[in-house]
């Protein structure tokens, strides 16, 4: 069995002229794998395209692999503090108006940068670092549990746990399917409506 390729940064970059490095390196990075595809892309090619030697792309990150991880950690950070700041601010909001925020939320989530998306989804493999995914998923989830048993009294009686779950993942997978499949949908507010009446029809 080959060696798994090292996907953690080599250091961290603390000074603003590091930071700013670090940042031009993943723009580079997006700009590459969006243009040529994962199998295409190569440090030396993303180096070029950031401005900055191979040297001191290899300064921060040791592989192709730890440049696209780190770019996968950025990509999911941006999509959930998008995520968990609109669920905080609906949480006591009435159910069809909560359920609308969440898609709407997810929608604007999963459009930040669709066609990084597609390509981080289809086409990278899956090499470690993608627990924060799933712990964003997690908090999404507790969040949305936490609302249904506030709200107990508006819906019909479901098990908050198994109803979160299928919320949080009908609502991801749908959205999901647009980035990949249907990109102009993103711009549609007819899914929003669609997507809202799903889970405000499940909900009872």
């Amino acid at each position: 069995m080959p060696p798994r390729p090292r996907t953690l940064p080599r250091k961290k970059a603390v000074q603003a002229r590091s930071q700013a490095t670090v940042e031009a390196i993943l723009t580079a990075t997006a700009r590459v794998l969006v243009g040529v595809g994962y199998d295409r892309a190569s440090t030396n090619r993303i180096a070029a395209a950031a401005g900055v030697s191979v040297g001191s792309l290899y300064q921060y990150f040791p592989s192709k692999e730890a440049l696209v991880a780190a770019l996968a950690e950025r990509h999911i950070d941006e999509m959930s503090t998008v995520v968990l700041d609109a669920m905080a601010r609906h949480a006591g909001a009435p159910a069809e108006e909560t359920v609308r925020a969440l898609v709407e939320v997810m929608i604007q989530a999963h459009g930040i940068d669709p066609k990084l998306h597609k390509v981080l989804v289809e086409q990278t493999p899956r090499f470690g670092r993608l627990e924060k995914l799933h712990d964003v998923e997690a908090r999404v989830t507790e969040l949305a549990v936490a609302w249904l048993e506030a709200h107990a009294a508006e819906i019909r009686p479901v098990d908050p746990a198994i109803a979160a779950f299928i919320i949080v993942h009908a609502v991801e997978a749908l959205t999901h399917g647009a980035v990949l499949t249907r990109p102009d949908l993103l711009r549609d507010p007819r899914l929003v409506d669609e997507i809202t009446a799903l889970v405000v029809r499940y909900l009872g």
